[in-house]
Formats: structure tokens, sequence, C-alpha cells
């Protein structure tokens, strides 16, 4: 835990936001709902106002962001999502020695001097998902593709590390391709892939080209295979429409809302984690039905377990796709447009899981009212890496 008793503050704090991107639509969700939930805590006189900067996935254009934020010098707090791990640490450290207070999300740095790190149970309890689930599936020798985003971000590389672990101990032939999340070249691997065997699954490390994958099986005429995606809406409608067997990993991205909610906490001067653990419990096909209905009309772009039906704005910010000096395309994948702009009504996002146990949404954030399993991050052989898990 941190004592962040230094940190008490008097009256309502800037916050300076240096992002990495708001790119894909799992970024633009956590956005939105980041967005409203600034709103309720500049009503309650917490944050006077919140100055973001946004590095457009590039590391060299968010160094300088976090350096012009302590140059300016008057930010109460820093958030920062770093584009990727290494090339961000020295930048962040510079920030947690100005004095303030530091808070880091969603991918991790290689330090420890933030005042709290929050990020989802991680990369690793989502490779040994996501490969169980398949291997326990598949026969060994049978062909995996996994596809992959991109290199060089703790998290992502601890789901395949995970996930090619446990597809090596049971035989299973994955083969890996970077694909940038581009659906072009998505449905460009899968088709090469197929046209010389049978590919009998796919694992990905982010599941907004999902659609895009099994699409290149159709196209192809082949038998679609055991799959794992995400629990972005356009992969869910598609899983139910095909019926192929799949599950849903979730990287919670309500997470984005817990940044302002630890503030809150430390500009009060409570003690808060140090590593800030939050749930991410899969979507299995039991619970399909049930997250398509709860998130009717929402967008392709959405994530299920968004948990922002408690905030003000909700349903319609979410609906409309009302993104806060973000590009005015929707998009689907790393830099796609994405097909389905409609909207229409929306029920409930993460919450079921603590609603049954008792938990506001705003509680879910907080890692309140949920399993006590899915709060402890699952571990692979190596040494623990503070990010990321």
């Amino acid at each position: 835990m941190t004592d962040t008793s230094k940190f008490a503050a008097q009256g309502a704090q800037k916050v300076c936001f240096a992002n990495a991107s708001i790119s894909n639509p799992w970024r633009q969700t956590g956005w939105i709902t980041m967005n409203e939930q600034l709103k309720a805590l500049q009503g309650t006189g917490v944050i006077s106002e919140m100055e973001t900067r946004d590095a457009k996935d590039n590391d060299n254009t968010q160094i300088a962001d976090i350096d012009y934020f302590i140059a300016e010098g008057n930010c109460g707090a820093f958030v920062i999502s770093p584009n990727s791990t290494a090339a961000l640490t020295q930048a962040v450290e510079r920030a947690c020695q100005t004095g303030k207070p530091v808070v880091v999300f969603d991918r991790g740095v290689e330090t420890d001097c933030a005042t709290t790190f929050i990020h989802p149970i991680g990369g690793f309890a989502w490779g040994i998902d996501t490969a169980t689930f398949l291997s326990e599936k598949l026969q060994s020798g049978d062909k995996v593709v996994a596809l992959r985003i991109l290199p060089g971000v703790d998290v992502l590389e601890h789901r395949w590390a995970a996930a090619k672990k446990i597809f090596e101990e049971k035989g299973i032939e994955a083969k890996d391709y970077f694909t940038g999340a581009d659906p072009t070249e998505i449905k460009k691997i899968i088709s090469d892939e197929l046209a010389t065997g049978d590919v009998k699954g796919v694992w990905m490390d982010a599941g907004d080209g999902a659609v895009a994958a099994l699409e290149a099986f159709e196209d192809a005429g082949k038998d679609l295979p055991i799959m794992t995606g995400e629990d972005e809406m356009s992969f869910l409608t598609k899983w139910k429409a095909t019926g192929i067997d799949a599950m849903a990993p979730v990287y919670s991205n309500f997470q984005w809302r817990t940044p302002l909610l630890a503030l809150e906490k430390i500009f009060k001067g409570e003690e808060i984690p140090t590593e800030w653990v939050l749930p991410q419990k899969p979507i299995l096909v039991d619970e399909l039905d049930a997250w398509l209905k709860s998130n009717e009309g929402m967008p392709g772009g959405h994530y299920a377990k968004f948990g922002g039906e408690d905030l003000a704005g909700y349903p319609e910010v979410w609906q409309q796709r009302q993104i806060p000096d973000g590009p005015a395309v929707p998009r689907t994948s790393r830099g796609t447009a994405h097909p389905d702009r409609a909207a229409g009504q929306a029920v409930a996002g993460q919450a079921e899981e603590g609603r049954q146990r008792g938990a506001s949404p705003r509680d879910q954030h907080l890692g309140l009212g949920v399993p006590a399993d899915r709060l402890q991050p699952l571990r692979v052989t190596g040494k623990n890496r503070r990010h990321g898990l």
C-alpha cells in the first residue's frame, strides 16, 4: 500500500493526462468512460480540469508530452497510459521527480516510482485462459494461427509468452504474426495459412480484428475455427451469428475510470494500493446471450464490460460514440474505420459479476465485490514483472 497523506489537497486539482492514443476501439471506449467519470469528479469539486495530450501511438511524442507537462509546472497530478514499456520509463521517472502523484495505468513501465500502477490481472492471465481454452479442444499437431498486434508492449508480450508455453506443452503448432490489427493484413495471413493446410484454431492477443479473421475462413469456404477474440461487440455478435466454438477474454475496459477514482482518494490523503489489480473475467458461451442483451444496440466498437452504466451520460454517450476531442469516425481495429455505426439501447456493462455480490459499478473499479481468485495475478515460470500482471 502507498501512504498518500503528503498529497492531501484542498480544492479542485488539475490533472495532466499523457495518453498513448485513442487509435483503436478499446481505447476509444475507455476514453469516453474516463471523460464521463471526469465530469462526475468535476461536479464534486475533486478535479478542476484534465489537460490531455494524445501521443498518437508514438513513443517520442509521448515522452515530449510528459516533459511538456513537467515544464508547464501546474499539474496537480499526472496520469500516464504508456505507449510502450521500456521507452517511457525515464519520462515516467521524471514525472515522479516533480513530487506530484503519478498514476500509471493499462501498460506498465520499468520503474516502481509511480504512486500507483493500475491494471487488470494481466497478460499472463489472458494467455493462460485463452491458450488453455484452445488446447483443451484441439489435438496435438493441430495448427493455430496466433495474431499479435504489435511488439514491445508488456501486457501483450506476457499474453503471448503464457500462451506459447501452453501450446508447446500440448504439442499444438502455433504460428504467430504481427498484424498491426489491420483487417486486410489479418485476412491475408489467414488466407495464406489456409492455402497450406487446415487451421484449427485462431488465438489473438487483442480481439478487435477477430471478425476479419473469421471472414477470411468464410471467403475461403473453410470450416470456421475454434477461436478466442475479446469482448468487443462486433466479435460477440459474430460469435452468436456463426455459432463458433469461442471465448472472449477481457482486458477490463473499465480501468479507464480507475485512475481518476484513485486521484479522488489521493487528494484526500487516503492509503491506496501500490499495485492496483482489477478483475478480468472472460465471457464464456453460457454468458454470451446475457452480455449481448445487456449491450443491445451498442455499436460494434463498444466493449461489453465497459462499466460506465452508473455515469450521467449513460447510455447515449456510448451509443453515439461521442469521443471527446477524438477522431470523428469510430474505429474497429488499429487504424481501420469501423463498419458498424449503429446506435441504440444498452442496459448494463461490466457490472454483472460485481452486482451479484452487491458491488456498485463504481466499486468494481476499486476491486470490490468480485471473487478473490480474479484479483490475484496468474503466473507462469520466469521472473514476475511488476507491470502487465
